[in-house]
């Protein structure tokens, strides 16, 4: 499956609590878009969520995220990784 990076922006003051909610929201329902989420960061102070995932598209991530409640703003494939 195809890795992809995803960020999502204006989550100022998120807090680890929420990040980890957030997260869940996506596990929860991932399995019916045939998506694995990874792994969640955050940057409280820009805003910034990074997400990464096993796909098999960037459209099935997105429809995640938007079903959880936090629409991604950009999702980009990670073709390469060591």
């Amino acid at each position: 499956m195809t890795q992809f990076m995803d960020v999502h922006h204006g989550m100022n003051g998120i807090t680890a609590d929420q990040l980890q909610q957030a997260h869940q929201a996506d596990l929860d329902i991932e399995k019916d878009e045939g998506v694995h989420f990874k792994r969640a960061w955050a940057d409280p102070e820009s805003g910034t969520v990074y997400c990464l995932s096993e796909a098999p598209s960037a459209e099935a991530v997105q429809r995640v995220h938007e079903r959880a409640g936090h629409r991604a703003d950009e999702v980009h494939e990670v073709p390469l990784s060591i």
